[in-house]
């Protein structure tokens, strides 16, 4: 949220997210508001390199361009300073000069020269590579060229490279020759040196500059190097684009106002998969090692100061070798032996729930579009009135019928939840089931804690919450409304109530805490209601394997604008870029010319053969992609980089049991004759390069398992000092056996096998140790091969 915005009276207000100058997200618009409050969660990989983290507050104009009214920039570097938790930052004023991205590729050299009069003097030669990365310019490639300068006290010589069109990667490959005049007597070559005092006050400056032809040319970045680096070696390097020294700095700073923002950033150096051999066994075996509590990764939950750092990697890297199961069954069974009464089974935040957290949120993101993503749309773009609290009533609403539109909605997300066990994906079906066996074996008196096992995940902890927050599930764009939200709240609270209901008795229904849902779900109370969660969550907690309908709905996956190339289907076709409306489902993939208008073209789910990126040199645009199916390829342009991104992985996995996937695909387009990647002049020539998304067809779940294991070995290093006490603890308890009297530093660790424990500590240790000794010799090798103004 933000507050205090200027100008000092109400507006509409939205706030963009950025890499550098790429906008990747936006926010609602918030009406009316001086102190808007966003409440919008976006997660997302960051698919290339990047000097700025930007937030752009805005005011939104119906009839003008939209007005930024400040910003908030967090470099890269500076981003684990402010990671995992809340901050309040001013808003900076939005200054053209501080905003650039990109870098420059140049290469520097001293040359001696002897003149006519057999003098020396020295030559500086500056060779402008390329560029990459410069900003979209109004949504399009800018038109950038360069200026190199050497700049000293009493001189500023200022030489341009020519324009390229159309381009964020230019390629100048220009050079320009600077007379440094510092002659002297010649004598011998190799001991002239250019005096030291004149150097320090040289420096080579280069400025990019995007050409507007009739109106001002508008600054992209610059960069200085000093002369005196040089000496007479050659020097070439890659340099980050930098604002001018002017830029973003005002001799008046207005209060502009001030955002809060809650960052969680991660970034890890993923060394090769060799390296991690050790400490990926070490983890995987954890599901068999006696008892859990000694195993690597039930440690690694208890030295991390918050047990969801340690689930997500945990959770991944198990999935990704099929070991996630019997992991699970081991936690929960240690979670059972401290629970006492059946009714409050599996409701704390342990390291078991919270494992089946995040398997649910990983495996069943399409289980939860199948089943409440068009039955969400409905309430959130058509919502009825569904307030039934009398002290929430505005003034002219009938209770009466609200509470009949509250029953509508409850009663269609119901149905859909308990008609959705067919969806149910298998692997959640297998952890369910063996949470309903142990839960059962540890309560075997009551008849009702099979139930009550399955349903606090599947209804409280998966379907309750995804109802609530359906932005963050995907399920929606945005967060709700407050209308809507509220409406969302009233049914999760429902959908909670009617899921226990399986393994409660109706005279447990009256402890509700509002009377008002009382009163509610009196019309509820049927045996229908608690014969369809039973045979529901029967479903859901068997192991037989479940077919498909083949006459189900088609999933929605994916929708959003874009820019397609027109694909010269007809003979006066022309080849040009029109914006059109994309839609994903689980059958077929569409365009359309507007929203809710009916498809312009269609290509059915099974004819895609690959989807790849696009070289940007093949129509000189960024963020493009290409679809391969039976036709000429569909080229498309994505807003940013992030959305591509997300695009090219949706259709990824809805086409990858498609028999007839390509292994080889053209990086480029074909054009004026012949495929610009290899120069093929066969329209129908295999293709050069091998495709990125090759995967085999029962691939469900894209993991990177080094790279989860590299996080798990950053957790380790950073809790190495709880590592070690929990080392000692289990020494001192080996060697004094009896019962402790007073807390001590380790009470809070669980310790059931003080020996077996302190094996696998030791374990570990050393791991982690030779992990960070590979680290260290790739930072120094990393170190000794960069130079200056280098990445």
């Amino acid at each position: 949220d933000a507050k205090h915005l200027v100008p000092n009276k109400m507006r509409d207000f939205f706030c963009t997210i950025n890499l550098d100058q790429e906008e990747v997200f936006r926010t609602q618009v918030v009406e009316k508001s001086l102190s808007p409050y966003f409440g919008e969660e976006f997660y997302f990989e960051i698919p290339r390199t990047f000097q700025w983290l930007s937030f752009y507050i805005y005011d939104k104009s119906v009839l003008q361009k939209d007005l930024r009214i400040g910003k908030v920039s967090i470099k890269k570097e500076d981003l684990c300073n402010y990671t995992g938790k809340e901050n309040w930052f001013m808003l900076q004023p939005v200054d053209s000069n501080s905003e650039v991205q990109g870098k420059v590729h140049l290469e520097l050299k001293l040359n001696e020269l002897i003149t006519d009069n057999g003098s020396v003097c020295q030559q500086l030669v500056v060779h402008i590579k390329e560029c990459h990365g410069l900003p979209l310019i109004n949504g399009q490639n800018c038109d950038p060229y360069a200026t190199v300068s050497l700049v000293g006290p009493s001189r500023n010589d200022q030489k341009k490279t020519k324009v390229k069109k159309k381009t964020s990667n230019p390629q100048f490959n220009e050079t320009f020759y600077f007379e440094v005049t510092r002659s002297s007597s010649y004598t011998k070559k190799s001991q002239f040196q250019v005096e030291e005092e004149d150097i320090e006050k040289l420096e080579v400056r280069v400025d990019l500059w995007n050409n507007g032809n009739l109106v001002q040319d508008i600054f992209l970045g610059e960069i200085k190097v000093p002369v005196k680096v040089l000496r007479n070696d050659s020097f070439q390097a890659w340099y980050l684009l930098q604002p001018r020294e002017n830029g973003n700095k005002s001799s008046k700073t207005d209060d502009l106002g001030s955002l809060r923002l809650n960052i969680c950033y991660t970034e890890d150096c993923v060394l090769p998969s060799e390296y991690y051999t050790s400490l990926r066994n070490l983890l995987l075996k954890s599901s068999d090692v006696q008892p859990i509590s000694a195993s690597a990764a039930y440690i690694l939950s208890e030295v991390c100061r918050d047990k969801c750092d340690a689930v997500l990697p945990l959770v991944r890297l198990l999935l990704h070798h099929q070991k996630l199961v019997p992991f699970v069954a081991a936690v929960a069974e240690l979670d059972l032996k401290d629970t006492q009464e059946a009714n409050t089974i599996f409701r704390g935040n342990s390291l078991a729930t919270r494992c089946v957290d995040e398997m649910m949120k990983i495996v069943g993101k399409h289980y939860l579009k199948v089943t409440l993503k068009p039955v969400i749309d409905e309430i959130c773009e058509s919502p009825k009135p569904c307030e039934i609290d009398p002290i929430k009533l505005k003034e002219g609403d009938n209770v009466e019928i609200n509470m009949e539109n509250l029953r509508y909605y409850v009663d269609k997300v119901f149905r859909e939840i308990v008609r959705s066990s067919i969806s149910c994906p298998t692997l959640m079906c297998d952890v369910f089931y063996s949470l309903r066996h142990l839960a059962a074996k540890r309560f075997p008196n009551d008849p009702h804690v099979q139930y009550s096992a399955v349903s606090s995940f599947v209804f409280l902890r998966f379907f309750a919450v995804a109802v609530v927050s359906p932005h963050t599930f995907h399920l929606r764009p945005h967060h709700p409304d407050a209308q809507t939200s509220r409406t969302l709240t009233l049914i999760s609270k429902a959908i909670q109530t009617l899921g226990s209901w399986g393994s409660l008795n109706k005279t447990k229904l009256s402890s509700f805490k509002e009377t008002f849902m009382c009163e509610f779900f009196k019309t509820f109370q049927e045996d229908t209601f608690t014969e369809s969660v039973k045979k529901f969550l029967d479903d859901v907690s068997s192991t037989e394997s479940k077919e498909p309908s083949g006459v189900s709905e088609p999933v929605h996956l994916k929708e959003g604008e874009m820019y397609k190339r027109a694909q010269g289907r007809t003979r006066i076709g022309k080849k040009n870029f029109k914006k059109r409306w994309f839609c994903l489902t689980s059958r077929e993939f569409t365009y359309h010319k507007q929203q809710d208008k009916e498809p312009i073209f269609t290509i059915p789910i099974k004819n895609i053969l690959a989807v790849e990126k696009l070289d940007e040199s093949s129509f000189n645009k960024k963020n493009m992609f290409q679809v391969l199916h039976g036709e000429k390829p569909l080229y498309i342009q994505a807003n940013n980089c992030v959305e591509a991104s997300e695009w090219i992985e949706a259709l990824c996995r809805v086409t990858r049991c498609n028999q007839k996937r390509l292994s080889f695909y053209h990086p480029s387009a074909f054009l004026n004759g012949n495929w610009l990647c290899c120069k093929a002049t066969a329209e129908s020539t295999e293709g050069c390069a091998r495709c990125t998304a090759d995967v085999p067809a029962d691939t469900q779940i894209e993991i990177d398992g080094d790279r989860e294991t590299e996080r798990i070995y950053s957790l380790f290093t950073i809790n190495r000092s709880k590592l070690q006490k929990l080392e000692e603890a289990c020494g001192s308890i080996a060697v004094y056996q009896g019962p402790r009297k007073e807390p001590d530093d380790y009470s809070n660790f669980t310790i059931e096998d003080s020996v077996a424990t302190f094996h696998t500590l030791q374990q570990i240790i050393d791991i982690v140790e030779k992990l960070n000794e590979s680290h260290e010799k790739y930072q120094k090798k990393r170190s000794s091969s960069a130079k200056y103004g280098s990445e």
